[in-house]
């Protein structure tokens, strides 16, 4: 499976800026966008694992659960 490197932008609007095949390839090709980008964007690059560039996608639009605190517990 590939990694499909992407760059989130407003209102969850995907861009596909890369494909690799492996994932030493995809970090370094994302943290060299992030480090070309201005001050403040790093956070909207986003690197995916998954069968095609529809699931990845598809992964990045969903929420996320939030992880269980402390508070939880009785």
């Amino acid at each position: 499976m590939p990694y499909y490197v992407y760059r989130v932008g407003t209102l969850g609007v995907l861009t596909m800026l890369a494909e690799f095949a492996s994932f030493r390839d995809a970090s370094a090709h994302a943290k060299a966008v992030r480090a070309a980008d201005a001050p403040g964007t790093a956070g909207r690059v986003k690197v995916m694992f998954a069968d095609n560039e529809l699931a990845a996608e598809d992964l990045l639009g969903q929420v996320r659960e939030a992880p269980p605190s402390i508070a939880d517990d009785d």
